[in-house]
């Protein structure tokens, strides 16, 4: 890799390159020396710009935690358009259709990462944690909106939703659910909230 290169396109080149090898080959073959191979460049590169290994995917995670803060915002957006039930499908789609539950397997699966999201992080599993948060604060406003019952506890809806993709989603190996089964899942769960706002 040639020197001068930005630090920013050095950590995205390592961070997506980590993510390929996560998808094909899983938390056990994910090392440093199969990231930097993947992202064709000198193993020193990786230690370069991170402590260690696990600094390194403790900063991929938080990278992937921001890039749902992101899909947030645009959830917020859609508060009054759409439906509600479309709109909890496309957000959970988005969020597990990402490299969220593989990264959820190598939280799980390395104790000195989960250590470490700990000493920051200290309730919730880092991604899903995320994802429960946006879904409640979209409950929430939907709730205001007046097109949930005002009595809706979304707290209990999001971990409910959020829990319930995340189980669509594992073990699927690059074959992800079909829309219409996520759609099903979001369209039970929020049944009784949808319709009582209507009474």
């Amino acid at each position: 890799m040639p020197t001068g290169v930005a630090l920013r396109d050095v950590r995205d080149q390592l961070f997506n390159a980590a993510e390929r090898v996560l998808l094909r080959a899983g938390p056990s073959g994910l090392t440093s020396r199969a990231v930097t191979s993947e992202a064709g460049c000198a193993k020193g590169v990786l230690h370069r710009h991170f402590a260690d290994f696990d600094a390194f995917l403790a900063e991929l995670v938080l990278d992937r935690v921001g890039r749902i803060e992101a899909q947030a915002v645009a959830l917020l957006d859609r508060t009054g358009t759409g439906t509600v039930a479309g709109n909890l499908t496309a957000a959970l789609t988005g969020v597990f259709e990402s490299v969220a539950v593989a990264i959820v397997g190598l939280i799980t699966f390395r104790d000195e990462l989960r250590a470490r999201l700990r000493r920051t992080r200290p309730a919730g599993v880092p991604l899903l944690a995320e994802a429960t948060a946006m879904i409640a604060s979209y409950l929430a406003a939907e709730v205001e909106m007046g097109r949930i019952a005002v009595d809706a506890d979304v707290d209990t809806l999001a971990l409910t939703l959020v829990g319930a993709a995340h189980l669509l989603y594992a073990g699927r190996e690059g074959s992800p659910p079909d829309p219409a089964a996520v759609e099903k899942v979001v369209t039970t769960v929020i049944a009784d909230v949808v319709q009582r706002r209507l009474l």
